[in-house]
C-alpha cells in the first residue's frame, strides 16, 4: 500500500532513490547484479515515461552510504511540459515497483494521482482555462496507467529486477523515495523485503493464446506425407508457417481427397501461442490449426465434417441463448 508525504508537491518531485540493504554491515554489492537491477528499473521508467509521450533524461546522482543508495534525476527534454508530468512520472516508478503481480497498478495509484491532482489544483490552478486543462491531464493518467498495468515490458522488467535480488543472499530488503529538489518526498519510503521478492516475479514467460475462427489462410506449402512438419500460408498478407493440427483435414490430403491448386485457401480456426522474451516484447512461438472449417474448391467452400459439427453446435447454442432471452422477456411481463 502507497503511503503519501505530508511534503507532497512541495517542491517538484523529480529523483527516485534506490536503496539496497544488506543482512551485514558492508557497502558492497556485487557489480554485475546492481548493474542488472539498475538496467531492469530504469526500463520501467522509461517505459512510462514512452506511455506518457514524454521525452526524458536520467541523470545519477552521488552515491550516499547505509546499504548502498542510487539517486536517479528525472528531467523532461521538453521545457514547455508541465512539470507534474515528471512529478507523475517519478512517483509511477516508485508506485509500480512496489506493486506485486496480483495486484493492480491503478488501484494502487488511484489515491495517489488524485491527491497529486488536488495538490496541484490548490497551487497553481485558478483560471478555469487550467482546471480544464488538468481535467484532460487527468483523463490522459488514468488511461496510461491502465495502459502500463497490462504493459508485459513493465511485467517482465520488474520480474528480472526481483529475480536478481532474489538470487543475491546478501540483500536484505529495497527501499524506494521518490523526492524533489529540498528532498521533500513524494511518497513515504516504500520497502519490499526479500520474502516479498516472490510476489513480483513471473511463474512463466507464456501468454495466454489466442485464438481467431474463421481465419482464412491461403495454402502457398502443404504437408503431403505423416509427420510433424510445418505447413506454408498466407495470413492477413504474411507468410507463416503453421501446424495442422486437424487429424479429419490432415486425413483428407493424405487419400488424395483434397488437391491442391495455386490459390487454395481454408477458413479455420487459428490458435496463436506467444511468450514474451527478456525485455517484455511479445514474440509468436507456434501457430495451429486445430480445426478447418472448410476448404476452397474453385472458389467454392466445401464444408468439412468438424466444420459442420462446430457450425450446428454453434447455431444449437445460439438458439438456446434467444429462446431463454425470450423467455425471460415473456416471464418480466
Amino acid at each position: 500500500m502507497l503511503v503519501l508525504s505530508e511534503n507532497l508537491l512541495q517542491s517538484d518531485p523529480n529523483t527516485i532513490e534506490l536503496h539496497y540493504w544488506f543482512h551485514d554491515e558492508t557497502h558492497l554489492m556485487d557489480a554485475l547484479i546492481q548493474n542488472r537491477c539498475e538496467y531492469e528499473f530504469l526500463g520501467i521508467l522509461k517505459e512510462i515515461a514512452s506511455t506518457f509521450k514524454v521525452e526524458i533524461t536520467i541523470e545519477t546522482e552521488p552515491l550516499a552510504n547505509g546499504g548502498l543508495k542510487r539517486l536517479f534525476k528525472i528531467a523532461s527534454k521538453d521545457v514547455n511540459k508541465n512539470t507534474i508530468i515528471v512529478t507523475l512520472i517519478t512517483s509511477l516508478l516508485a508506485a509500480i515497483i512496489v506493486t506485486p503481480i496480483a495486484t493492480s497498478i491503478s488501484k494502487t495509484t488511484e489515491i495517489l494521482i488524485q491527491k497529486l491532482f488536488e495538490d496541484s489544483e490548490l497551487k497553481e490552478l485558478e483560471k478555469e482555462k487550467l482546471k480544464l486543462e488538468i481535467e484532460k491531464l487527468k483523463q490522459e493518467t488514468r488511461s496510461n496507467i491502465l495502459k502500463l498495468d497490462s504493459s508485459n515490458v513493465v511485467k517482465k522488467k520488474r520480474s528480472n529486477f526481483y529475480e536478481s535480488l532474489d538470487n543475491y543472499p546478501k540483500i536484505e530488503k529495497v527501499t524506494f523515495i521518490a523526492s524533489g529538489e529540498n528532498q521533500a518526498s513524494l511518497l513515504e519510503e516504500q520497502t519490499v523485503f526479500r520474502a516479498e521478492f516472490k510476489q513480483f516475479i513471473l511463474v512463466t514467460d507464456d501468454l495466454e493464446p489466442s485464438e481467431e475462427d474463421n481465419a482464412i489462410i491461403e495454402i502457398i506449402s502443404p504437408v503431403l506425407k505423416k509427420g510433424a512438419y510445418k505447413w506454408m500460408g498466407i495470413y492477413n498478407g504474411e507468410n507463416v508457417s503453421f501446424s495442422m493440427k486437424s487429424k479429419e483435414f490432415k486425413n483428407l490430403i493424405q487419400t488424395g481427397q483434397v488437391q491442391f491448386k495455386n490459390g487454395t485457401s481454408i477458413n479455420c480456426l487459428l490458435t496463436i501461442k506467444k511468450k514474451i522474451d527478456n525485455e517484455g516484447i511479445e514474440k509468436i512461438i507456434s501457430i495451429e490449426v486445430p480445426r478447418v472449417n472448410h476448404y476452397f474448391e474453385n472458389d467454392k467452400p466445401v464444408e468439412t465434417s468438424e466444420g459442420k459439427k462446430h457450425r450446428r453446435k454453434k447455431e444449437y447454442e445460439r438458439s438456446q441463448t434467444e429462446l431463454f432471452s425470450s423467455n425471460q422477456d415473456s416471464t418480466e411481463l
